[in-house]
């Protein structure tokens, strides 16, 4: 943690625009703010703040130990990185579900782009491709994530209590490159109420919704921390398969199959099936080719500032 320390106010204004790109990822259903934190360099850093969000941790802080605390989680790392993504969720969950209805054809085609690119630059850190662990790794997590993409919504009380569970299950596939808390939200039949709730600053919901989601974050962390460490290439393999299988979520064209209205009265798709390209091919060609080279350029920023460190 000392290195984070050199961090200098601009570093900070960065690392709150890595944040907004995660917020703006999580609220699509299919593109997960765990690949933007990877694609952007900080992942691992991520991770092993919030596993320090612990009895340990928190012992220091109900003691008065405040200062201690907050160098103990990586406070300011936490603090400026959740608001970016508490900025861009807020301001952008509108536009961006009006563009889902309205363009939706050109916003899956960047965000195709973008997990495309995105799944390559993940696989390039595997250092042990001829193993087939590494393979069957690779397979199992590309199965899954496309399992999970055409799964069918299912229908889910709206008490308290299960939006906690929504909170809880969903965030952890938010910090999951190529596993989208969003979808997953979909498929637990609550991501236009958890948006409308958001939308509409239904505090009990945002509330209850957030205690869940800070529960199954802090425990679902160290797992992953633990996997990272002592299995790298074999958790990388996975994390790369959810993302090729998630290309399926993120196909542009589409085709409804069931729709629902939600508490505006407005008609929307709910179950979609993949079809041939049909319109807006070149305009999605582009924004799949401005996605791929987006994640290139942070990728290669990233790199180079790693490097230079």
């Amino acid at each position: 943690m000392e290195k984070l320390m050199e961090r200098k106010l601009k570093d900070y204004a960065v690392l709150m625009l890595k944040g907004m790109g995660m917020g703006a990822a999580d609220v699509v259903p299919g593109v997960s703010g765990g690949t933007i934190a990877f694609i952007v360099g900080i992942y691992d850093e991520l991770i092993n703040s919030i596993k320090s969000i612990n009895l340990e941790s928190l012992k220091l802080f109900f003691s008065g130990k405040w200062a201690t605390f907050w160098k103990k989680i990586n406070g300011n790392f936490l603090f400026f990185l959740l608001a970016g993504i508490g900025i861009s969720v807020f301001s952008l969950a509108k536009l961006i579900t009006w563009l889902l209805v309205n363009q939706p054809i050109l916003v899956w085609s960047f965000f195709f782009g973008l997990v495309l690119a995105s799944t390559w630059f993940v696989s390039k850190d595997i250092k042990e491709w001829k193993s087939w662990k590494t393979w069957v790794a690779f397979v199992i997590g590309a199965v899954v994530a496309f399992y999970i993409t055409v799964a069918t919504p299912a229908e889910t009380p709206s008490n308290l209590l299960f939006i906690f569970l929504c909170g809880a299950i969903a965030i952890c596939a938010m910090i999951l490159p190529g596993i989208s808390g969003s979808f997953i939200l979909v498929l637990l039949g609550k991501y236009f109420f958890i948006m409308d709730a958001v939308k509409t600053l239904d505090l009990v919901i945002i509330v209850v919704f957030a205690c869940g989601a800070f529960l199954g974050i802090t425990m679902f962390s160290r797992v992953l921390s633990y996997a990272l460490k002592h299995f790298r290439n074999i958790t990388l393999a996975v994390l790369s398969g959810f993302m090729l299988g998630s290309l399926n979520k993120v196909w542009p064209w589409k085709e409804t199959l069931e729709t629902y209205v939600d508490s505006h009265g407005v008609v929307k798709p709910l179950v979609e099936a993949n079809v041939m390209p049909g319109e807006y091919v070149w305009e999605a060609i582009v924004l799949m080719l401005v996605g791929f080279f987006l994640v290139y350029f942070l990728e290669k920023l990233s790199s180079a500032k790693t490097a230079k460190a």
